[in-house]
This record gives structure tokens, sequence and C-alpha cells, in this order.
């Protein structure tokens, strides 16, 4: 039985890995349209939703069996609770990612405010969080998160400035109301994605150490 098990939490980890590598590139993606208004590229990512939501039910399945079958104790079985916390969170990112795409086919078209600069370095920030969270929960090295709480500050800062600088814009120039409010919405979209990478943290935290803490 212990055997099978192993072999089981693998199938979950590769399982992580692949969703966790198609959340991120959807994000990393969809900002990259974005930027370069690059319509087929924000189809592609808008056409990877069904592989994300197919991730997400395998996984747990997978998972639901394996505590009905090996009544898992101790370590895996906090590791099976994280595995299904994680899905929850990368499926929101990747969702995100997907979100971002659908506003840059709504702006085919129009031309950029200004040069998107900020935008792009949020959500590299973001994803770099995502990357070291997901590092930790594969190496149980939790000083890859040790500062995530100051990175998620840092990525709160940049939301609020993106809306300061929206807001200038509209205010000077009303025919900019439309694309600012796209781009405020866009910068919501990657605050949450930091959001969701702090809960990973704190769920692998919990996986690793037994203990609860709060990182947002």
């Amino acid at each position: 039985m212990p055997e099978k098990l192993d072999v089981d939490l693998e199938k979950l980890m590769a399982g992580i890995d692949g969703m966790a590598g198609l959340a991120r590139g959807m994000l990393i993606d969809s900002v990259r349209a974005l930027r370069e208004q690059d319509i087929e590229l924000a189809n592609d990512v808008m056409s990877r939703k069904k592989t994300l939501y197919d991730y997400d039910d395998d996984i747990e399945d997978l998972a639901l069996k394996m505590l009905t079958l090996y009544s898992p104790m101790a370590s895996d079985l906090r590791k099976i609770a994280t595995i299904f916390k994680i899905i929850t969170y990368l499926n929101r990112i990747g969702r995100y990612g997907y979100d971002i795409a659908k506003i840059t086919t709504h702006l085919a078209g129009e031309p950029h405010v200004k040069k998107l600069v900020h935008i792009p370095l949020m959500a590299e920030k973001v994803a770099c969080m995502i990357e070291d969270v997901l590092n930790a929960f594969k190496t149980r090295d939790l000083s890859k998160i040790k500062d995530l709480a100051e990175r998620d500050n840092d990525v709160d800062q940049m939301r609020y400035a993106i809306f300061r600088e929206c807001l200038t814009y509209m205010m000077e120039d009303p025919k900019t109301i439309t694309r600012c409010t796209d781009y405020i919405m866009v910068a919501r979209y990657l605050e949450r994605c930091g959001d969701h990478a702090c809960k990973i943290g704190e769920k692998v935290h919990y996986m690793v150490t037994g203990e609860r803490i709060e990182l947002n």
C-alpha cells in the first residue's frame, strides 16, 4: 500500500507541475499579448482554459481517490490537503490570464494610451512569486517564500500607482476612459494573482511545519 501511495503522490506532483506551468504561462502570455496587441496570442491563451479545467478535475479526482483508498496520515495527508488548495488557486490564476487575454481582444485596433511599462513589470513580479511558491512546494524549502509578504506589498503598491496614473489620463482626456478602465482591471487581476501566490505560500508553510501563518 505505501508503494502505491508513493506512485500516486508522484502522479499528483506531476499534475501540479503541468497545471502550474499552464496557469503561469497563461498569465505571462496574456500580458505579453496585451502589451504587443497580439490578438492571435490572446486567442491562444483563451483556448487553454479547457485544459486548465481538465487539470483541475483530474488532480482533484486522483486526490479524492487517494484519500479513500490509502487513508494517508501526517505529512502525506497535509500534502494532499495542500494540493486541493493549490489547484483552486492555480485555476484562478489561469482564469485571470484568460480574462486579461479577453480584454486584449476587446482593445483590438485601439492604440495604447502610452507604452505599457508598469503592467508588464507587475506581471513579472507576480509570475516570480508564483514560481517561488511552487518551487517551495516541490522542494519543501521555505526560504523561497520568506519575503513573500513584502513582495505582495510591492505588487499592491504597483496596482495603486497604475490606478492613479490611469485616473490622471481619464481626467485629462475622456476618450481614454475605456482603455484606462481596462488597464485598471488588468492591474487588479494581477494583484489578485499575487494574493493567490501568498495563499499557496501559506498552505505550503502549513504542509512543511504544521503551523499556520498569514502572508496577506
